[in-house]
């Protein structure tokens, strides 16, 4: 229980820190939506009567005491380009970004682990280096890069896959409809896990031949132990508590998607719709994604900090 007040005492304070640096980022940006710099036919009219509606006539403390108070309730405010509530503008957008990361962070970590431990267990070997080297090429690939390489190769000169969007002109109905998207979805969803593995390959060897040099991991070989049983028992064992962590912290990428891939492959997800109000100076829909991206993260940190004192009490001391 101690622990636990600790760390939401912690959430609470890092995210009344955030809200008060992205509030005062926010208002400093140049071009404000409102200020007719964005609109030029706007007249000063206008202006005055869209700030009265959405309070930006207010003192800057009261704007950011009553953005708080509506925060709490979970109330995100109102789109300035839309109308609409940045909650619902959010919902529209979430379901998509959602279904892409999950499968491709999944892809991800499995993946990397495989290639990982593939790639010590065959230290000097040509295995190891065919593994090293792509990963090393996926560490330094630019995501945006492959996904006009790929989309040139595979959509443009092949016609394997779409070029973009999310579903067919006239997409089918009931099981097809589903296929469809999973068709528009595959280019995205395969750069993503290729641009993902380069670094967790490369820290997941460079833990495996750490492993690798301990005395137990010796004495089970002496002893005749399976090389498969090696590695369910005593290696992957030791690579769970590094790994969570990093599942952690990748949480906020659940729901703030990939602002370049999904503009690229013109995906209406959370990536595109951040873009695009980044762009119109949406400040409501900006801060709510921040917002919720600042409150995974730490969520994410405090839930793989818990399973790590699960998965080694050792942590404690």
């Amino acid at each position: 229980m101690k622990y636990f007040l600790k760390s939401l005492l912690y959430t609470f304070l890092m995210l009344f820190l955030i809200s008060l640096l992205s509030f005062g980022a926010i208002h400093m940006a140049p071009n404000s939506f409102m200020g007719g710099e964005l609109n030029p036919n706007m007249t000063p009219e206008a202006i005055a009567q869209l700030q009265a509606i959405y309070g930006l006539n207010k003192p800057l403390l009261q704007q950011y005491s009553d953005w708080v108070g509506n925060l709490i309730t979970l109330n995100f405010g109102i789109s300035f380009v839309s109308g609409a509530q940045v909650s619902e503008v959010v919902a529209d957008r979430l379901p998509v970004t959602l279904w892409m990361n999950i499968i491709a962070m999944v892809l991800t970590f499995v993946l990397s682990l495989w290639m990982g431990i593939k790639a010590a267990l065959s230290h000097g070997k040509k295995a190891d280096t065919f593994l090293s080297q792509l990963a090393l090429l996926s560490f330094a690939m630019p995501s945006y890069y492959l996904a006009l390489v790929v989309m040139m190769i595979l959509s443009v000169m092949l016609g394997w896959f779409p070029i973009s969007g999310m579903h067919s002109l006239e997409p089918p109905e009931g099981v097809g409809y589903y296929l469809d998207m999973a068709w528009h979805l595959t280019l995205p969803i395969a750069v993503m896990v290729f641009v993902g593995i380069g670094s967790l390959v490369l820290y997941v060897r460079s833990l495996t031949l750490e492993i690798l040099k301990s005395d137990y991991i010796y004495f089970a070989r002496s002893r005749g132990i399976e090389e498969k049983k090696i590695i369910r028992r005593y290696i992957f064992p030791n690579l769970l508590p590094p790994i969570v962590t990093m599942l952690g912290l990748s949480l906020p990428g659940l729901i703030g998607g990939s602002v370049i891939l999904e503009s690229i492959f013109g995906i209406e997800g959370m990536g595109q719709l951040f873009y695009l109000s980044a762009m119109s100076r949406d400040y409501p829909v900006i801060m709510g994604i921040l917002m919720m991206s600042a409150f995974l993260t730490l969520i994410g940190n405090q839930i793989a900090d818990a399973v790590l004192l699960k998965l080694n009490p050792f942590v404690k001391r």
